[in-house]
């Protein structure tokens, strides 16, 4: 399902979860990413708004997914404040030329971004990171139910093992690779630890939410 905002887009009702939201001005490139999504997503509303202003009323009131944003449609926006604005609601794969790279390479390190460069056919890969993105949703979904808003009594043991075990494993393997550093660019080594210091944070959080969750659950209910 593809909605595209327009003047009269003000009477657009809230969006379902797991929607896609497309900050694109091109319609060409908005219609061929829409089409490369409705193939996986055909029940998940796609969401395209063609210019700036839409895109933030959009993201404000709805709560997607993912956005993907067209780098061009921030016009002369600062990029790295731009998408700040943006991934406080939703995770961004940003669409710029390869030379935006470093400048959003502080928000790429911390996970809040995801780029994509405009060069040759990317719009596969755009489309594959969306997906990805929507799987994790979903698989999220039958994990904890929607809307999440009961929680099962084995929170805890949800946490170790759907968090926990696929943590031990990235840490395993970007530990692996960084113990032959020869092998790796500086640029690679140091995304890698980026990858370990995060895993290794979220591996705190989870235990700390485990541990808090079994301690309330076992505390004597109020007469």
């Amino acid at each position: 399902m593809v909605r595209i905002m327009d003047g009269a887009g003000k009477k657009t009702r809230v969006f379902a979860a797991r929607s896609t939201l497309l900050g694109i001005a091109q319609p060409v490139l908005a219609r061929r990413l829409a089409g490369e999504l409705e193939q996986y997503a055909n029940t998940a509303p796609i969401v395209i708004a063609p210019n700036l202003l839409q895109l933030r009323e959009l993201s404000a009131r709805t709560t997607p997914t993912a956005i993907l944003l067209d780098q061009r449609l921030l016009l002369r926006a600062p990029l790295a404040e731009a998408l700040s604005q943006f991934t406080a609601t939703a995770p961004v794969i940003l669409l710029a030329p390869l030379e935006c790279q470093a400048e959003v390479a502080p928000l790429i390190a911390a996970g809040n971004v995801e780029f994509v460069a405009q060069e040759g056919d990317f719009i596969p890969l755009a489309a594959s990171l969306i997906r990805r993105r929507l799987r994790w949703a979903a698989m999220s979904e039958s994990v904890l139910g929607p809307p999440w808003a009961k929680l099962p009594g084995n929170i805890g043991e949800i946490f170790r093992h759907e968090v926990n075990n696929p943590l031990t494993g990235i840490l395993g393997n970007a530990e692996l690779l960084l113990g032959h550093p020869e092998r790796l660019t500086p640029v690679d080594t140091q995304r890698l630890q980026t990858v370990v210091d995060l895993a290794v944070r979220l591996r705190e959080t989870i235990r700390r939410l485990s541990n808090e969750w079994e301690s309330h659950s076992h505390r004597p209910k109020p007469a």
